[in-house]
């Protein structure tokens, strides 16, 4: 048996109203799905994180080296990959390319072994994992937060019992929305904050500083991903748990990032960091120096499925007998690839999503929805 076909869809879907953070502003999402396809007519998916047209490109880049390749010897062909892209790609959209054609032959691979992906990664320590929601986002230049009210009394309702939160806005804005969220959800609810790198040392160490009193269970990205050694500083500068690595790609970066003691949680996109392959690796080395992680997940379900059966393998370090809740990202923007690309439909039931049972990832992509939302993009192109 070997992989016949490679197929990439870029999908795109125009927001009813755009959003920003402290970097950029998103009015559509665009992403790249890739479907494998096998000899015995088994197929896979996987998505990339990162612009979708470079993405596909770099697939495109990949595909000899992939088809014709027999689709149970994941890490050979994840090796052959790495070793096309090494020199002139160790970090970046590459590596992305190069986990969403590893992510699509895992959920391939479990097909034709009629398992769930969680099984082949060596089993489900855990059949239930805890969503945070992600959101917050800042919907009006003039009054970035006036919508903080309702958005987070929904999640409240909803069952959440984890939030994240954007800021990046300036410290005393910051301090402002994060007291005013604090006391919106009560004290029983974990609190994130996330600042998409926008800040210097000093200005984080300051909003550390001010924000520490509401209890925040971590803060991600609060400066420049290339400052291992000031992430260092701020952990020692501050009670709050620092958080980053969505940024970095493979387990070289990641050992960077751990080496230097910069982070109390590392967060790697299993979409960009070099696929579930690679994934189970960083996982490893996270352990060996005793840091969590908890993935950054971004996209489709595709994404959010992949990132289920990982942390549901995911060791307890260390074992006692009453384990705490395992955390995914569980975004809450507008998003329509995420809500209508796959069936079934993410379900959180008591503030849980249970981890799927089915072979491979253990959804189906709804392919009157792929072409419909590969339509508006042939429209879209066309209209530039």
């Amino acid at each position: 048996m070997i992989i016949e076909k490679i197929e990439t869809f870029i999908l795109k879907d125009k927001l009813s109203k755009s959003f920003f953070f402290s970097q950029w502003e998103y009015s559509e999402r665009c992403i790249c799905v890739v479907k494998l396809t096998a000899s015995n007519g088994e197929f896979g998916w996987g998505e990339g994180y990162g612009p979708a047209n470079v993405l596909e490109e770099g697939v495109k880049l990949l595909e000899p080296y992939v088809v014709g390749q027999n689709p149970l010897e994941n890490e050979v062909i994840w090796h052959n990959m790495y070793r096309k892209t090494l020199d002139f790609a160790r970090r970046g959209i590459l590596v992305a390319s190069m986990s969403a054609i590893d992510i699509a032959i895992w959920d391939l691979k479990g097909k034709i072994l009629g398992l769930p992906v969680s099984t082949l990664l060596g089993g489900a320590h855990r059949k239930k994992i805890r969503p945070y929601a992600t959101g917050l986002y800042f919907t009006d230049h003039k009054n970035p937060a006036k919508d903080f009210t309702e958005e987070a009394t929904k999640y409240v309702n909803q069952g959440f019992k984890a939030i994240k939160m954007k800021v990046g806005l300036g410290i005393k804005a910051d301090y402002e929305n994060v007291k005013k969220i604090r006391e919106i959800i009560g004290d029983d609810i974990q609190l994130m904050v996330d600042s998409n790198h926008a800040y210097t040392l000093r200005e984080a160490i300051a909003l550390c500083k001010k924000i520490e009193p509401f209890d925040i269970s971590w803060f991600e990205e609060p400066i420049s991903p290339e400052y291992y050694k000031q992430y260092s500083e701020l952990r020692t500068k501050t009670s709050i748990p620092i958080s980053g690595g969505e940024c970095e790609y493979l387990r070289f970066g990641f050992h960077q990032l751990l080496r230097n003691n910069s982070v109390d949680i590392i967060q790697p996109d299993i979409c960009a960091s070099g696929g579930l392959t690679e994934a189970k690796r960083i996982a490893a080395l996270a352990s060996s120096y005793g840091v969590d992680l908890i993935p950054h997940t971004w996209g489709t379900a595709i994404g959010i499925h992949v990132a289920l059966h990982f942390i549901s393998n995911l060791e307890n370090i260390p074992g006692r007998m009453y384990q705490p809740d395992f955390l995914i990202e569980y975004d809450q923007t507008e998003n329509g690839l995420r809500e209508r690309l796959t069936n079934p439909k993410i379900k959180m039931v008591d503030g849980m999503i249970e981890v799927p049972d089915k072979p491979g990832l253990g959804i189906d992509v709804d392919e009157d929805v792929l072409k419909e939302f590969s339509r508006s993009n042939v429209t879209i192109q066309n209209n530039i």
